[in-house]
Order: structure tokens, then C-alpha cells, then sequence
């Protein structure tokens, strides 16, 4: 069985319907169930249920809003990730935790491999590191996964602000000087319940890998792609208009280049990232359909 914290975020229950779908026996615990800064109550859970997998998938994910609440990002992205990677060392139980792209500046021209030098330019991405260097500490038997630019049907994300946007206006502005790979949550949860098979039978794979959405692109060329897919079936197409970062201040900083070399992952694991437009496009008339 495979116990996911973080059950009721995007990729949380994303992985509990793909779960259902693939007949793998999964159980989610919510932030409000267990606080994963808290060890006891991590334990109790683990021991109660007795998981072969923990994938934690809790974060604190506002990135601007961070910069203020550093000690709310830290105890989820670095303490909750120290605690339950103690509990999983304890019990002996392999975890699956996610990171992201933003522990890296954004500086280097091309997409960053995982043996790239990490440097974080947000709180939000100073807590995610540290997090991830607690484990590292603590429990051999990890697998940290760094994703990016992660949508899908559920949670809130930039594909369905996009969505409600374009039906309430006639012109979008979107930052066009940020690359980045986006990644479908329902690409991300398939991949993690196909690789748990790898971890539970002790298979040595345990380190960092990436993986992201297959191709790059920028907000801006993602928002045309939203708008454009979406506009065949609304018949909404408001006008995405190009804009510096500069031209959208925002008080976190955010990587310029935030892509992610995925060859690693699939040349261990054997599976390959689906292009992200056409991951895109199923969650949009997923979304209109509702």
C-alpha cells in the first residue's frame, strides 16, 4: 500500500484517482489529517497503516507569499520533509518526495541536469533545498523527483487561470522571458505509481531525478497554447499579449530558465515524458467538460 501526505493538493489527488483507475492500493492523509512537521503524528499514521511506499506530496507552494512567511514555507518544504524522511528511516519504508526546478538560479543557458549546482534565488526554493538536503541526511531510501510548472484538473494552477481568464477577457498579458517545462499532474502521478513497483522490491535507484512535461516553452507561449486550445471549443480567443518579467513584479524571484533535463530519469526507469502540449490539451477538454 502506498501512503501519500499532501492527499488533497493537485498532484495528491490526482494520484489517488489514477490509483483508483489502475487498481493500486493507495491511501492519501490531508494536510489537515497529519501535519507532516510532526513526527508523532506521522509515526501513528505509518504505523497504523503499515505502507510498503510514502510519496509525500505536502509543500507550501505560495511562492510569493514565502518571502514573508519563510517560517510556514520552511516548516512544511524543510522540517515536514525532515520528519517524515526520520519516520521512514525508522520503519524502514522507501518515499517518493517532490521537489521542484526552482532550487536552481535559472542562470544557465541550457536545461539543468541533476548533478548541477543548486542555487535557490526564493524562499520558496531555499525551503524546497533544504528539504531535500534533509533527506539526503536521513534516509538513504529516496527518491526525490523535481518537477516544474505543474497543472491539471484539480487544485489551482496556471492552466485553469488561464482558462477562466480568457472567458472573462479580450486581452492577456503573460511573461514571455521565462522558459520552463509544464507538467501535467496526471503525467506525474502515472509515472510515480509506475516506478513504486522499482522502489518496493529495494531496487537500486534511490537519488535525485528530474522530470518534467517533454519540450519548453514560456508562460507566454503556454497561455497561447491554452488560449488557442480552448478557444475551438469557447469560441473565446482574447489576444496574449508578450511582456518582460520586468513588466510583472512579483516579490518572489523567479528562475529565467527553469528547464529540466529529463534523460536521466527515462534512461534508468525507461519512461519517457509525453510532450506537454498534448498533455495540455486533455486536461483543457477534460476541464470543458465539466
Amino acid at each position: 500500500m502506498i501512503l501519500v501526505f499532501g492527499s488533497n493538493g493537485q498532484l495528491g489527488q490526482e494520484l489517488s484517482r489514477e490509483a483508483g483507475a489502475s487498481n493500486v492500493s493507495l491511501r492519501g492523509l490531508s494536510k489537515e489529517a497529519v501535519d507532516i512537521a510532526d513526527e508523532t503524528a506521522i509515526d501513528r499514521a505509518v504505523e497504523a497503516l503499515s505502507p510498503s511506499l510514502i510519496v509525500n506530496a505536502a509543500a507550501y507552494t505560495k511562492v510569493d507569499a514565502a518571502e514573508e512567511n519563510w517560517a510556514s514555507a520552511y516548516r512544511a518544504n524543510a522540517d515536514g520533509a525532515a520528519a517524515i524522511a526520520r519516520i521512514c528511516a525508522a520503519r524502514n519504508v522507501p518515499l517518493i518526495h517532490i521537489s521542484t526546478d526552482y532550487v536552481f538560479d535559472g542562470a544557465k543557458p541550457d536545461a539543468y541536469r541533476e548533478t548541477d549546482p543548486i542555487a535557490p534565488v526564493s524562499t520558496y526554493g531555499r525551503s524546497k533545498a533544504a528539504g531535500e538536503a534533509a533527506i539526503r541526511k536521513l534516509l538513504s531510501r529516496h527518491v526525490i523527483l523535481r518537477t516544474a510548472w505543474v497543472y491539471g484538473e484539480f487544485g489551482t494552477n496556471f492552466l485553469k487561470t488561464i482558462l477562466r481568464l480568457a472567458m472573462e477577457r479580450d486581452e492577456l498579458r503573460v511573461v514571455a522571458d521565462q522558459y520552463g517545462c509544464p507538467t501535467s499532474t496526471r503525467s506525474l502521478a502515472r509515472t510515480i505509481l509506475r516506478i513504486a513497483p522499482r522502489l518496493t522490491d529495494d531496487t537500486a535507484v534511490w537519488g535525485t531525478y528530474h522530470f518534467v512535461g517533454d519540450g519548453n516553452t514560456t508562460w507566454h507561449g503556454f497561455a497561447q497554447h491554452i488560449v488557442t486550445t480552448q478557444a475551438a471549443i469557447t469560441h473565446r480567443n482574447p489576444k496574449v499579449v508578450p511582456i518582460e518579467t520586468r513588466d510583472f513584479p512579483t516579490k518572489a524571484t523567479r528562475p529565467v530558465n527553469s528547464v529540466l533535463d529529463t534523460s536521466l530519469f527515462s534512461s534508468l526507469f525507461g519512461i519517457a515524458p509525453l510532450p506537454w502540449k498534448q498533455e495540455s490539451e486533455a486536461v483543457i477538454a477534460a476541464l470543458l467538460r465539466r
